[in-house]
């Protein structure tokens, strides 16, 4: 199958998965997976995340359509008012890669995975990002994930989808399971 991403009759919008429900980063890889499909190429740049996932192994079957680049350090990130500068330095070579990416129009699908809570951590600012979205070529779907959405991501995209929790069985003290979020 041809990868479609430079047909320019194709439209490519502004979706956000967000919300504090489980999924949003499983949507996007869903997404990606469905793209795979009909030949679409997509570049997944995860910014906060650094440890390894079972998706990543499955993903790894489909490199041909489907690209995960991690910018994170290992472990999980705990930023309150001031982020570390590692941290930060990580992010803005994410951002700066993605953008690369969709301007080389390679891919059809660009994920930030997490970028709505990068920005909520002050790893780079909204204008960044929509400096970034201002960048968009029209063939190009652009997918942001992540809790903390600003309202003006919200606004600016095509699609928003808010994953709510309802019940989690985090609250009875159940870890991570292998396979099934991680």
């Amino acid at each position: 199958m041809e990868d479609r991403a430079q047909d320019k009759k194709f439209k490519g919008y502004i979706q956000v998965y967000t919300g504090n429900g489980k999924g949003k980063t499983t949507a996007a890889l869903g997404l990606a997976v469905r793209a795979a499909g009909h030949g679409f190429k997509t570049y997944f740049c995860q910014f906060l995340k650094g440890q390894d996932y079972g998706e990543l192994s499955a993903i790894q079957k489909l490199s041909s359509l489907i690209t995960i680049e991690q910018f994170g350090r290992k472990g999980f990130i705990h930023v309150t008012e001031n982020p570390d500068k590692e941290d930060i330095e990580r992010a803005q070579k994410g951002l700066r890669k993605c953008t690369k990416m969709m301007k080389s129009r390679k891919y059809r699908i660009i994920v930030m995975d997490e970028v709505n809570v990068a920005v909520h951590f002050n790893l780079f600012s909204e204008k960044e990002i929509h400096n970034f979205l201002d960048e968009k070529p029209e063939e190009i779907e652009v997918i942001l994930t992540g809790r903390y959405a600003p309202e003006s991501f919200i606004e600016r995209a095509d699609l928003v989808t808010e994953m709510k929790e309802i019940k989690h069985y985090y609250k009875k003290g159940i870890q991570a399971r292998q396979g099934i979020e991680k």
